[in-house]
């Protein structure tokens, strides 16, 4: 398999500070730093950030690759070099293959031209001869949903419109290497989904993609591979389930195991936490789960005197903070009076329940009787991700677009002739 894109020591440099005009008279400057003293302003001083600095990995062709990281970490400015929109301030970056790109809403077209001449246009930069773009301009035009305005100036275009004749354009004029930026958040539900869809067949048909993207879902769907970006450098590059994890544990500042010891674990005279972990069925500790494996919530505690009985509970919050649910160890065996030692239990999530996405985990250890009352309880004691890797065979099926909700069970379905 040969290498399609190559990045060796990339950086870019910028210059931050107050705006000074290139070019200006000298009553310009004259006037400028009259009102400046005039409002008592002093001249910031300028200084310089590198927005990536050091950047370095290979791209195998037919691989799709995400690149994900927080606003600033140098995900954008590293697609402009790799577009040539923008040159680095040190290194270099070779490319193999016709490319194209949806960096922002309107790059590479221009607005006095229609919606349809833009199409031709695009053909053009990419190499295409007219024949083929008008070829694949039924399929274009179908995908975007906009056809009634094909023959409207783009400039006239809602953002929405916009995007979804660009990202029309680039997936169907087949370059060898297509480069996305944010920019699918722009569309609807049901095109997000489309384009989702596309990009999934797209990967699978040998091309080479460069995905960046905030939504973690579907970077785990699409992506082999993921590279988290940080202050401008590589924070992380390996397989996209893990990578993600990680990266979404880091916002969060949870982890998938936790440990207390002595007087800093919680609890009281009764009941003392020791520890959490998330844990696969072989018993060992995950940051990503597989959606159509088990999952288990483990809790480690000391009952420090004989008392009333105690159970484990925990509580399943998904990324956006709502409650996916509540579950308490029910079991006969606690619900007598605890004898003093130590106990760990296990709380297992069937495969196939849970949605894609990023889930923290509140934890306690209870006695129960008009409600419960906590004994040691810690919130967003852990936390883990939850992947699906599109093979058909989870609850999703064939579907590629977004399932919304915490859960998404695989339920028993059956047909009955009327």
């Amino acid at each position: 398999m040969s290498t399609a894109i190559t990045a060796e020591g990339l950086a870019k440099q910028y210059r931050i500070g107050q705006y000074r005009q290139a070019y200006g008279t000298l009553r310009d400057s004259l006037v400028h730093a009259a009102k400046l003293l005039a409002r008592r302003e002093h001249v910031a001083e300028t200084r310089d950030i590198w927005a990536l600095q050091d950047v370095s990995f290979d791209v195998q062709e037919g691989e799709v690759l995400g690149v994900i990281g927080r606003n600033g970490a140098g995900k954008s400015t590293l697609l402009k070099i790799l577009t040539r929109i923008t040159s680095p301030t040190a290194g270099r970056a070779e490319i193999r293959g016709r490319v194209g790109s949806l960096l922002e809403v309107g790059t590479g077209f221009h607005p006095e031209l229609t919606g349809r001449e833009n199409i031709y246009l695009n053909g053009s930069i990419l190499g295409m001869k007219r024949r083929e773009i008008a070829g694949k301009l039924p399929e274009i035009i179908e995908f975007s949903g906009i056809e009634k305005f094909l023959d409207t100036p783009v400039k006239r275009y809602s953002s929405g419109m916009y995007v979804r004749l660009a990202f029309s354009v680039a997936a169907h004029l087949e370059p060898e290497i297509l480069l996305v930026d944010e920019v699918l958040a722009v569309g609807d539900a049901e095109f997000q989904r489309r384009c989702l869809g596309r990009m999934e067949e797209y990967g699978t048909s040998g091309r080479t993609v460069v995905f960046v993207s905030h939504n973690m879902p579907a970077v785990s769907r699409l992506c082999e591979r993921v590279i988290l970006l940080s202050g401008g450098t590589i924070a992380m590059d390996g397989p996209a389930e893990e990578v993600v994890a990680h990266y979404l544990h880091t916002e969060t500042g949870t982890a998938s195991w936790r440990r207390w010891e002595g007087t800093d674990s919680p609890g009281n005279d009764l009941v003392r936490l020791r520890g959490a972990r998330v844990v696969d069925s072989d018993g060992g500790i995950v940051d990503a789960s597989d959606v159509r494996q088990p999952v288990g919530i483990e809790i480690g505690f000391d009952v420090l005197r004989l008392g009333e009985p105690v159970f484990a509970q925990i509580k399943l919050l998904d990324q956006r903070g709502d409650i996916a649910f509540n579950a308490l160890d029910s079991r006969p065996e606690w619900r007598v009076p605890s004898a003093p030692g130590s106990y760990v239990v296990t709380a297992w999530l069937p495969g196939n329940l849970l949605n894609e996405g990023l889930y923290t985990v509140n934890i306690a250890v209870c006695t129960a009787g008009a409600k419960l009352i906590h004994h040691a309880g810690v919130v967003e004691a852990v936390s883990f991700t939850v992947y699906d890797p599109a093979e058909g065979d989870s609850s999703r099926g064939s579907f590629t677009g977004p399932l919304r909700g915490p859960v998404r069970p695989l339920l028993e379905w059956t047909t009955a002739s009327d």
